[in-house]
């Protein structure tokens, strides 16, 4: 079985729809792991969109990139508050 770009769309739903159930996890370690993974879906999305010249789907992924990375940043600085108060209670 040859493996073309266009089937690309299967593992960028699976890891999107992955990505989209970590992120609502209350354990902090999950919902990190589910921003990367948006950005791994986000990176899937664009090649897919790419070769099937789904120009409008490219633009999303970008905008949901930044949206992600914005995620990825304040879960990084929420974990930084929460060392540096004393009385903050870890998950």
């Amino acid at each position: 079985m040859i493996l073309t770009l266009d089937s690309l769309q299967w593992p960028a739903m699976v890891v999107t729809i992955l990505a989209a159930g970590l992120v609502g996890s209350p354990v902090k370690a999950r919902r990190n792991w589910g921003f990367w993974l948006f950005l791994l879906s986000n990176l899937l999305w664009v090649v897919w969109g790419w070769v099937a010249g789904a120009y409008a789907l490219i633009v999303l992924q970008f905008g949901l990139a930044i949206m992600n990375i914005l995620g990825v940043r304040k879960s990084a600085d929420a974990d930084q508050s929460q060392e540096q108060s004393p009385s903050a209670h870890k998950k």
